[in-house]
C-alpha cells in the first residue's frame, strides 16, 4: 500500500478553498448577469508519480497483490490549522431580499403608508376618503367653564389673594385712568372787541367705560361772560376709535338758562381726525346740534399746526336764547403750538367767526358784529 501524497492533498484544499467563494457568489440572487457566464476555474491536473518499471513490480509479491485490489483509498483530509472557513458557504442566499440585482427594483418610499389625508393630494379617485385634521368642520360645542378653584388660595388664603387677582386686573387693562385737559385757553383780539374763549373738558374711567365733563364759553374783556355751558356725560366704547355718550347740558348763559339732553359721538377718525357730534333737546323743546373736529399736523416733534372748525345748527329760532334756524355761526381757525413739555404748550394763530340767518340779525340787533377774523394767543395744557 502507498503512502499518501500529501502535497497532492495540500494542493486540492487549496484550489477548493479558493474556488468555494467564488462559486457561492455566482449562486447569490443579483450576481447571475443576464447573457453573461463566469468562467469556471480549470481543473488542476492532478501530479502523481510514474508507476514503477513493471519489472520492479513483478519482483515484488506484495506490490502484484496490491494491484490486484485496485487504488488505495484516501484518508479523510483535516483542515488546516487557523485557516478560516467560508462563513457563506453551505447556505443557500437565493431567498434573501435585495440580492437579486438585477430584477430588484428601488422600493416605493411611499408604501405602506396612507397620504390620501395630505393637503395638495385630491386625486381621483380619493373623494369618498372621509376628511380629518385641518379639514375637519368647525365644531359648535361650548368652550370649557371657567375654573374658579385656585390652589394658592389654600396657602395664602382666599381673601388675600382675591385682593391680588384685582390689582392684576386692574395693571393689565383693568384700571381706571383720568385727565384734565384744556384744549382752548386763549385770549382772542379783534378789532373794537378783545375777549377769551375757553374749551376744557375732564374724564375718569376705564377703557369701555368712562364718565365725562366737558364746559366752553366766550366773552369780552370787561364784561360779563356772553356764553358759557357745562356738560355731564357718560361715555361707552362702541369701537376701538369712537365712543357714544349721553347726559344732560346746562347753559349758564345767555339769559334764560337752558337745560338740554344730550346724546353724541365722539373719536378718532381715518387719517387721525378727532371729531365730535352730539344732539341737544332743550326743556322748551329747542333742538340744537353741533359738529366739530380738528387734526394735529405735526411740523416737527414739538411743533404742531393746528386747524379747527366747529359749525353749530338749530333747528327753530328762538330769540331769547339769540339763536336762529338752520347753520346758526361757524368758527374756522388755525393754531401753531410748541410743546414745551407734551403738557404744556402755548400757541398762537387766527381764527374767522361769522353768524349766519336769523343768528346774525339778532346780534346785530343787539349790537354786535356778527363776523371778524380775530388774533389768538394762549395755552394747552393737560395733567
Amino acid at each position: 500500500m502507498t503512502r499518501p501524497d500529501f502535497r497532492l492533498i495540500l494542493a486540492s484544499a487549496v484550489a477548493l478553498a479558493v474556488s468555494a467563494p467564488a462559486t457561492a457568489q455566482m449562486n447569490m440572487p443579483g450576481m447571475s448577469m443576464p447573457g453573461m457566464k463566469m468562467p469556471m476555474p480549470a481543473k488542476k491536473k492532478r501530479m502523481t508519480k510514474k508507476p514503477a518499471a513493471k519489472k520492479d513490480a513483478a519482483k515484488s509479491p506484495a506490490k502484484k497483490a496490491a494491484a490486484k485490489k485496485g487504488p488505495a483509498k484516501k484518508a479523510p483530509t483535516k483542515p488546516r490549522t487557523g485557516a478560516k472557513a467560508d462563513p457563506m458557504a453551505g447556505h443557500d442566499m437565493s431567498s434573501m431580499p435585495g440580492m437579486d440585482m438585477p430584477t430588484a427594483k428601488p422600493a416605493d418610499p411611499m408604501a405602506g403608508h396612507d397620504v390620501s389625508s395630505m393637503p395638495g393630494l385630491d386625486m381621483p379617485g380619493m373623494a369618498n376618503v372621509p376628511p380629518s385634521g385641518t379639514d375637519l368642520s368647525a365644531g359648535n360645542a361650548p368652550p370649557p367653564s371657567v375654573p374658579t378653584d385656585h390652589a394658592a388660595d389654600i396657602v395664602y388664603g382666599a381673601p388675600n389673594m382675591a385682593m391680588g387677582r384685582h390689582h392684576l386686573k386692574e395693571g393689565h387693562g383693568g384700571q381706571k385712568v383720568g385727565q384734565v385737559m384744556f384744549n382752548l385757553a386763549e385770549a382772542q383780539f379783534r378789532k373794537g372787541r378783545d375777549g377769551f374763549e375757553w374749551n376744557g373738558e375732564a374724564w375718569y374711567g376705564g377703557d369701555i367705560n368712562r364718565v365725562w365733563l366737558k364746559s366752553e364759553g366766550d366773552g369780552a374783556f370787561g364784561k360779563s361772560v356772553d356764553r358759557a355751558e357745562v356738560q355731564a356725560l357718560y361715555s361707552h366704547a362702541i369701537g376701538p376709535y369712537f365712543n357714544l355718550q349721553g347726559g344732560v347740558r346746562y347753559d349758564f348763559k345767555p339769559n334764560p338758562s337752558r337745560v338740554y339732553a344730550t346724546v353724541g359721538v365722539e373719536g378718532l377718525a381715518p387719517g387721525f381726525f378727532e371729531l365730535e357730534g352730539a344732539l341737544f333737546l332743550s326743556n322748551k323743546g329747542e333742538l340744537l346740534a353741533r359738529a366739530e373736529g380738528y387734526y394735529d399736523q405735526r411740523i416737527t416733534q414739538r411743533l404742531i399746526l393746528q386747524p379747527r372748525a366747529e359749525l353749530n345748527f338749530a333747528a327753530q329760532s328762538s330769540r331769547e336764547t339769540g339763536i336762529g334756524s338752520g347753520l346758526s355761526n361757524a368758527e374756522i381757525g388755525m393754531r401753531l403750538r410748541y410743546d414745551i413739555r407734551r403738557e404744556f404748550a402755548p400757541y398762537v394763530g387766527v381764527q374767522y367767526s361769522c353768524a349766519f340767518g336769523d343768528t346774525r340779525r339778532f346780534m346785530r340787533d343787539a349790537g354786535e358784529d356778527p363776523a371778524g377774523w380775530s388774533i389768538l394767543t394762549g395755552i394747552r395744557a393737560w395733567f
